[in-house]
């Protein structure tokens, strides 16, 4: 650990994709290979068996973007699991969405997104977009950011996320979304999503997370007006591990510490063995 990030616990800052691969195979080649082979899907075949919905073509777009649920449902969870089963048949990616608590739906139903190309994803480099806001978060510290080892584990990354999927259902109701995307890393910028765009652009939120598939086996589960929950196959499972990733999550997101657990070091000890992520950007 830089001693950049060891200053973080002293106080200066307040505040879980993975395809499925047999056990050992945690790896950025094997992932990445089995990512590509996957086809995107195309929204005017929707799968049998969704809920009442409708498709959702953003201002100034000239195709939908994602399809959602009328309304939030029960049940979102289990629709979310068959649909996550077939992704790759079908090509659409499924999320469970929310909104602010006043008005959850209307964020999805009124076009209140912003989408971009994968292409735009596919120019820029996780490592990059880390260390350059890492930079200017530690405007005073000449220490880079380097991006954390892979985690290890023989735990299948699909069945983390419908665990999670399954217990989110079990505490809320739930929007149902449908994303034409070969990756969850990629629905929040196919789909438009902008919640984190006081701090980062979404096309780099895509590129980081598609990151943190590869080497930790992450999922995009859910997706609220500034909340991301991923769920995390391969967390790491050493404090010294631990301080590397919360790292990443400083800049990646630093409302984590700054408004959440108020203190780095205790922010790593939370991220050791945990196999869910959640983010939220004030």
């Amino acid at each position: 650990m830089c001693d950049a990030q060891l200053a973080l616990a002293g106080g200066c800052c307040r505040g879980t994709p993975f395809v499925v691969v047999s056990a050992g195979e945690v790896g950025l080649s094997v992932v990445a290979a089995k990512l590509r082979r996957m086809s995107r899907g195309d929204l005017k075949n929707l799968p049998d068996g969704l809920p009442a919905g409708r498709l959702i073509t953003p201002e100034g777009a000239d195709s939908p973007a994602l399809w959602v649920s009328d309304e939030q449902l029960s049940d979102a969870d289990v629709h979310w699991a068959r649909l996550y089963d077939i992704r790759r048949e079908t090509g659409l990616y499924p999320l469970l969405l929310d909104g602010p608590s006043s008005d959850p739906i209307n964020l999805w139903h009124d076009e209140e997104l912003w989408p971009k190309a994968i292409a735009d994803i596919d120019a820029l480099d996780a490592a990059d977009v880390l260390a350059e806001r890492w930079r200017e978060l530690m405007r005073d510290d000449e220490e880079a950011l380097s991006l954390a080892p892979a985690g290890t584990t023989d735990a299948d990354a699909d069945a983390v996320a419908r665990h999670m999927a399954e217990g989110l259902g079990e505490v809320d109701s739930w929007i149902l979304g449908l994303v034409p995307a070969d990756r969850g890393a990629d629905t929040l910028t196919v789909a438009g999503w902008a919640g984190p765009w006081n701090h980062i652009r979404t096309v780099e939120v895509s590129a980081v997370v598609r990151s943190w598939e590869e080497r930790f086996g992450a999922r995009v589960v859910a997706v609220g007006y500034d909340v991301l929950d991923l769920s995390v196959a391969a967390p790491p499972t050493t404090i010294e591990h631990a301080r590397q990733v919360a790292a990443e999550h400083y800049a990646f997101c630093p409302d984590n510490i700054w408004q959440g657990i108020g203190d780095f070091e205790e922010y790593a000890s939370s991220l050791v063995g945990a196999q869910r992520w959640q983010f939220w950007w004030d």
